[in-house]
Protein backbone atom coordinates (compact mmCIF):
# COMPACT_ATOMS: atom_id res chain seq x y z
CA UNK A 1 0.00 0.00 0.00
CA UNK A 2 1.81 2.97 -1.19
CA UNK A 3 1.20 6.43 1.55
CA UNK A 4 -0.96 8.11 -0.86
CA UNK A 5 -3.72 5.09 -0.25
CA UNK A 6 -2.85 5.35 3.09
CA UNK A 7 -3.49 9.00 3.55
CA UNK A 8 -6.93 8.70 1.53
CA UNK A 9 -7.65 5.87 3.40
CA UNK A 10 -7.42 7.60 6.94
CA UNK A 11 -8.88 10.82 5.45
CA UNK A 12 -12.18 8.21 4.75
CA UNK A 13 -11.90 6.41 8.09
CA UNK A 14 -11.64 10.02 10.08
CA UNK A 15 -15.01 11.69 7.77
CA UNK A 16 -16.80 8.53 8.74
CA UNK A 17 -15.78 8.68 12.79
CA UNK A 18 -17.28 12.64 12.80
CA UNK A 19 -20.32 11.72 10.70
CA UNK A 20 -21.21 9.25 13.41
CA UNK A 21 -20.07 11.73 16.43
CA UNK A 22 -22.43 14.49 14.54
CA UNK A 23 -25.50 11.71 14.43
CA UNK A 24 -25.01 10.78 17.84
CA UNK A 25 -24.78 14.55 19.30
CA UNK A 26 -27.99 15.51 17.53
CA UNK A 27 -29.63 12.00 18.78
CA UNK A 28 -28.64 13.13 22.15
CA UNK A 29 -29.56 16.45 21.43
CA UNK A 30 -33.16 15.34 20.80
CA UNK A 31 -33.60 12.82 23.11
CA UNK A 32 -32.88 14.46 25.86
CA UNK A 33 -34.43 17.91 25.65
CA UNK A 34 -31.57 20.24 25.43
CA UNK A 35 -32.88 21.57 22.33
CA UNK A 36 -35.83 23.77 22.65
CA UNK A 37 -38.77 23.37 20.56
CA UNK A 38 -39.54 26.45 18.81
CA UNK A 39 -43.32 25.27 17.93
CA UNK A 40 -43.94 24.74 22.24
CA UNK A 41 -44.14 27.12 25.21
CA UNK A 42 -42.66 26.27 28.86
CA UNK A 43 -44.60 25.72 32.56
CA UNK A 44 -43.13 24.84 35.78
CA UNK A 45 -44.12 22.88 38.14
CA UNK A 46 -42.86 22.25 42.01
CA UNK A 47 -43.08 18.55 43.23
CA UNK A 48 -42.05 17.34 47.00
CA UNK A 49 -40.23 14.37 45.13
CA UNK A 50 -39.28 14.55 41.46
CA UNK A 51 -38.28 10.90 41.50
CA UNK A 52 -38.42 9.25 38.20
CA UNK A 53 -37.89 12.03 36.45
CA UNK A 54 -35.12 14.06 34.90
CA UNK A 55 -34.17 16.24 31.51
CA UNK A 56 -35.87 14.76 28.19
CA UNK A 57 -38.59 12.58 30.33
CA UNK A 58 -41.58 12.95 27.73
CA UNK A 59 -44.92 15.14 28.70
CA UNK A 60 -47.88 13.74 28.01
CA UNK A 61 -51.85 14.13 28.01
CA UNK A 62 -53.95 11.35 27.42
CA UNK A 63 -51.27 9.21 26.65
CA UNK A 64 -50.00 11.01 23.69
CA UNK A 65 -46.44 12.91 24.04
CA UNK A 66 -47.03 16.86 24.44
CA UNK A 67 -43.79 17.94 25.40
CA UNK A 68 -40.40 17.62 27.26
CA UNK A 69 -38.84 18.35 30.73
CA UNK A 70 -36.21 20.66 29.71
CA UNK A 71 -34.69 21.59 33.67
CA UNK A 72 -34.82 20.37 37.19
CA UNK A 73 -33.70 22.62 40.26
CA UNK A 74 -34.29 22.59 43.93
CA UNK A 75 -35.62 25.61 45.26
CA UNK A 76 -34.02 25.96 48.75
CA UNK A 77 -36.16 27.65 50.34
CA UNK A 78 -39.14 24.89 49.88
CA UNK A 79 -36.76 22.38 49.60
CA UNK A 80 -38.89 21.29 46.23
CA UNK A 81 -38.21 20.02 42.82
CA UNK A 82 -39.27 22.62 40.50
CA UNK A 83 -39.63 21.28 36.91
CA UNK A 84 -39.62 23.11 33.91
CA UNK A 85 -41.27 21.47 31.17
CA UNK A 86 -42.43 22.36 27.31
CA UNK A 87 -45.84 21.96 26.11
CA UNK A 88 -46.84 22.00 22.65
CA UNK A 89 -47.53 25.43 20.85
CA UNK A 90 -51.68 25.42 20.61
CA UNK A 91 -52.24 23.11 23.34
CA UNK A 92 -54.64 25.73 25.58
CA UNK A 93 -54.15 23.99 29.20
CA UNK A 94 -57.16 25.78 31.72
CA UNK A 95 -55.14 26.92 35.10
CA UNK A 96 -55.98 24.38 37.32
CA UNK A 97 -54.92 21.45 35.53
CA UNK A 98 -53.01 19.12 37.58
CA UNK A 99 -49.36 17.29 36.84
CA UNK A 100 -48.40 13.58 37.75
CA UNK A 101 -45.34 11.77 37.87
CA UNK A 102 -47.02 8.23 36.96
CA UNK A 103 -45.35 5.07 35.67
CA UNK A 104 -45.53 3.35 32.50
CA UNK A 105 -45.92 0.02 34.32
CA UNK A 106 -43.99 -2.06 37.75
CA UNK A 107 -40.95 -1.97 35.62
CA UNK A 108 -41.34 0.89 33.04
CA UNK A 109 -39.69 4.75 33.16
CA UNK A 110 -41.70 7.57 34.86
CA UNK A 111 -43.43 10.49 32.72
CA UNK A 112 -45.31 13.39 33.28
CA UNK A 113 -48.96 13.18 32.76
CA UNK A 114 -50.96 16.34 32.70
CA UNK A 115 -54.54 16.28 33.44
CA UNK A 116 -56.73 18.81 32.53
CA UNK A 117 -58.66 21.14 34.78
CA UNK A 118 -62.34 22.94 33.76
CA UNK A 119 -61.40 26.37 34.64
CA UNK A 120 -62.39 29.11 31.50
CA UNK A 121 -58.70 30.45 32.20
CA UNK A 122 -55.94 28.81 30.55
CA UNK A 123 -51.95 28.84 31.51
CA UNK A 124 -49.45 31.17 29.38
CA UNK A 125 -45.76 30.64 29.19
CA UNK A 126 -43.88 30.29 32.34
CA UNK A 127 -46.54 29.89 34.30
CA UNK A 128 -47.19 27.19 37.13
CA UNK A 129 -49.09 24.50 37.57
CA UNK A 130 -50.03 24.41 41.02
CA UNK A 131 -51.70 20.76 41.32
CA UNK A 132 -48.85 18.57 41.09
CA UNK A 133 -48.19 14.92 42.75
CA UNK A 134 -45.09 13.32 42.84
CA UNK A 135 -44.75 10.30 42.20
CA UNK A 136 -45.35 6.62 44.71
CA UNK A 137 -42.23 5.15 45.77
CA UNK A 138 -43.23 1.36 44.69
CA UNK A 139 -39.83 0.23 47.90
CA UNK A 140 -42.25 2.37 50.25
CA UNK A 141 -45.19 0.54 48.89
CA UNK A 142 -43.85 -2.91 49.05
CA UNK A 143 -42.57 -2.09 52.94
CA UNK A 144 -45.89 -0.82 54.09
CA UNK A 145 -47.23 -4.46 52.70
CA UNK A 146 -45.20 -6.36 54.15
CA UNK A 147 -44.45 -4.64 57.52
CA UNK A 148 -48.35 -3.75 58.04
CA UNK A 149 -48.09 -0.47 58.64
CA UNK A 150 -51.14 1.96 57.91
CA UNK A 151 -53.60 -1.18 58.55
CA UNK A 152 -56.03 0.28 61.57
Amino acid sequence: MSESDSSITEIGVGAAVMTAAAVFFFYTAQSTGFTHDPGSYELTASFRSAEGIAVGTEVRLAGVRVGTVTDMELDPASFRAVTTFTVREGLELPDDSAVVIASEGLLGGSFLEVIPGGSPFVLGEGEAIIDTQSSVSLVNLLMRFVTGDGEE
